[in-house]
């Protein structure tokens, strides 16, 4: 067999070797993607009224401060606040030990844009981008907040900054980007 014809199939088969490697590390980085909504639980399944699946104590319960970690609130409050359920979700926050942990202060503005008050919201997710500026899904929020309002000029600049912090291949780049194509976001 020439040389030339075992150096082409070598190549071919490195390129195709290549592009599978670089699928499945896409498909990994998908999975991985903490931006992305949260995973319906028994919190939001099963429980009502405000209260929260204990995973120990398998059964629905009133959040307290202190029955729960700052962690579980803050899951507890996203999955409330992807079902709608703002004020749950804000309660739930409201008992975070550290009000200063960005992702509590950013779900803080995700769930009072979302319940209509968008200034109280902004002033959250600009509070969360203070205490950490590369918080891509704060940027996010916050620039489909922007959209709602009419500053798309606003919104892109946060898309650039998304990006140029390395957020280009995550949920919340696609969501802002979908967004100022003028699809319904989060």
């Amino acid at each position: 067999m020439p040389i030339a014809s075992i150096s082409l199939r070598s190549l071919a088969l490195a390129g195709s070797l290549a592009l599978a490697v670089s699928s499945s590390a896409l498909a990994i980085g998908d999975e991985s993607d903490e931006t992305k909504p949260p995973p319906k639980t028994e919190t939001t399944t099963k429980c009502a009224g405000g209260k929260v699946w204990d995973a120990k104590r398998k059964e629905c319960v009133v959040p307290k401060k202190n029955s729960f970690n700052d962690d579980e609130l803050y899951k507890a409050a996203r999955e409330f606040a992807y079902a709608g359920q703002y004020d749950n979700a804000l309660t739930v926050l409201q008992l975070a030990r550290n009000q200063n942990d960005p992702r509590i202060l950013n779900y803080l503005g995700y769930a009072n844009r979302k319940a209509g008050r968008m200034e109280l919201g902004m002033s959250y997710y600009r509070k969360a981008l203070q205490a950490d500026d590369n918080y891509i899904l704060a940027r996010s929020y916050m620039g489909q907040a922007l959209v709602e309002q009419g500053d798309v000029q606003g919104a892109r600049v946060q898309l650039v900054e998304i990006r140029d912090r390395g957020g280009e291949q995550t949920w919340a780049y696609r969501s802002l980007l979908q967004a100022l194509n003028g699809y319904r976001t989060y």
